[in-house]
């Protein structure tokens, strides 16, 4: 005998509730897009810069 695919881990649920579950299920996966890349918005680096990387000295007029 072959192990499920779904399996309940608490509770107990119906044969009805388990067929729900994989028909959406499946709907999610189907309704994926097929370019595994994903789209990049924002900026690419870090806006905050690590102390140790910064000159000792920084002007007066220069608000930190």
């Amino acid at each position: 005998m072959s192990t499920p695919d779904i399996r309940v881990e608490k509770g107990h649920a119906e044969p009805e509730e388990v067929a729900a579950i994989t028909a959406i299920l499946l709907a999610r996966a189907a309704a994926r897009t097929t370019d595994p890349t994903p789209v990049r918005r924002g900026r690419l680096r870090a806006g905050w810069r690590r102390l140790e990387r910064e000159p000792g000295f920084r002007a007066p007029h220069s608000w930190r």
